[in-house]
């Protein structure tokens, strides 16, 4: 299974969310094969890369109480076209840092509510809410919080496990056939 993680440039140079993004890629499942997607190279949107995906999750700062700017344009973009969106039942999940108290609320709200409107599969458990991420990694930008190692292993495994839900395996007999 491929879990896709939408990121940019500024973000991933942001430690407490290049930390966060490494979190989820160290802890998950064995299975689970985990992708970076660089945002930052929109407007250009690359359905190929998406389109390879079982799933995506997205990890969000933010700013003014909002969605940063760059991710609500890829969402926009995976949207199109109308009814056809590459992330159309798909597991979407979000989860979010940020140096203040909110641990990112108001944009996981809004974010949550985009991609069931465009047909994807929103996991709704658990929440990943980080405030105060500063204090959360160490100076190499490792995770050093059990709590919330805790909480992103099981936000992965529960993407995980929705995928093989909707998107359940091809038996073998299947994949022999088809050369994959």
């Amino acid at each position: 299974m491929t879990l896709t993680i939408p990121s940019e440039e500024e973000t991933v140079s942001n430690p407490c969310y290049r930390g966060l993004l490494r979190a989820a890629e160290e802890l998950a499942p064995e299975w689970v094969e985990v992708r970076f997607f660089d945002i930052g190279q929109l407007p250009f949107f690359n359905e190929d890369v998406e389109a390879a995906s079982n799933a995506v999750l997205i990890a969000t700062p933010e700013y003014n109480g909002a969605v940063p700017g760059v991710l609500a344009n890829a969402i926009d973009w995976a949207s199109r076209p109308s009814g056809r969106s590459v992330l159309r039942n798909k597991p979407v999940a979000v989860m979010g840092a940020v140096l203040g108290q909110s641990g990112s609320a108001n944009a996981q709200t809004t974010l949550r509510g985009v991609p069931g409107r465009i047909g994807a599969i929103v996991v709704p458990d658990p929440q990943v809410l980080v405030p105060r991420a500063s204090r959360l990694f160490d100076e190499q930008v490792d995770l050093r919080d059990e709590g919330t190692s805790e909480k992103i292993r099981h936000l992965v495994d529960a993407v995980a496990h929705w995928c093989r839900r909707v998107q359940p395996e091809e038996p073998a007999s299947v994949q022999s056939a088809t050369g994959s």
